[in-house]
């Protein structure tokens, strides 16, 4: 019989993800390949999958730091986060989750300072633009809205640099343009422990995000490998521990949410 603390968890990503409602959208939803309607998140089960790998590696093996995530739209990989250190309890050794965002949509493109977002089209999407009242409201409706969830509200070039956040062990990356994506890692990566993780959310999907991600690796000289997630998510794990390791934990995890 499955553990509840499992249970628990693969209920919360169908309930984020909105499959427990319409199943019909279950192939998509689970490499995240729709918009949905009134689901919390879109970025789909396996790369709720990796989140919850990667937050369980990081308390096993004593990384300190917070949880970060730059683009939260609704919240729902938020939610997930700070579910996960509500199950670790006082193991979780106090960590934060911080919930960064415009709350507005994302910014009208720079492209005199970042030529690879010329013509980009995201700041046209109002779909994208989610208030901080109502992604605060769906923390709430879980029962974890506290004092351990920190909101950073602005655009990213004038927040991320002076976000008060001293160390990070999970920093997921949802920011969709290249100026979103390289300001997130110039600003937070060097605060990511050695052995945490970096996770990027639309690596495969959006050629802005990756030519960001790519620039920034290539410039800090960053040579761990980049691991796949899905048909657009990768990561990767700083310093000297790898994560080639969870392979085989992320196949268990998505066959049993595929067999239920």
């Amino acid at each position: 019989m499955a553990d509840s603390r499992g249970l628990y968890l693969d209920l919360l990503k169908r309930v984020l993800t909105d499959i427990i409602y319409e199943p019909e959208h279950e192939t998509a939803r689970l490499e995240g390949r729709d918009w949905p309607s009134r689901a919390l998140t879109m970025i789909g089960l396996k790369r709720l999958d990796n989140v919850q790998v990667c937050i369980e590696r990081v308390l096993e093996d004593g990384i300190p730091g917070d949880l970060v995530e730059t683009g939260v739209w609704r919240g729902g990989a938020a939610i997930f986060m700070r579910a996960m250190l509500e199950l670790a309890g006082e193991p979780g050794d106090g960590r934060r989750v911080w919930v960064c965002d415009s709350f507005r949509g994302l910014p009208p493109p720079d492209a005199a300072q970042y030529p690879a977002d010329h013509d980009d089209p995201h700041h046209t999407f109002e779909y994208l633009a989610v208030s901080r009242a109502d992604v605060e409201d769906h923390f709430r409706r879980f029962g974890l809205l506290d004092d351990r969830v920190r909101f950073v509200e602005g655009w990213f070039r004038d927040t991320l640099p002076s976000m008060p956040v001293e160390r990070i062990a999970v920093l997921r990356l949802d920011g969709d343009m290249y100026e979103s994506t390289i300001v997130a890692l110039t600003s937070l990566y060097p605060k990511v422990s050695p052995g945490g993780y970096v996770i990027i959310d639309d690596y495969g999907a959006i050629p802005g995000a990756r030519q960001a991600v790519d620039d920034f690796r290539q410039r800090e000289g960053i040579q761990e490998p980049l691991v796949p997630i899905d048909w657009t998510g990768m990561y990767w794990r700083r310093g000297e521990l790898h994560a080639s390791s969870l392979g085989g934990v992320m196949t268990a995890l998505r066959k049993r949410i595929v067999t239920g």
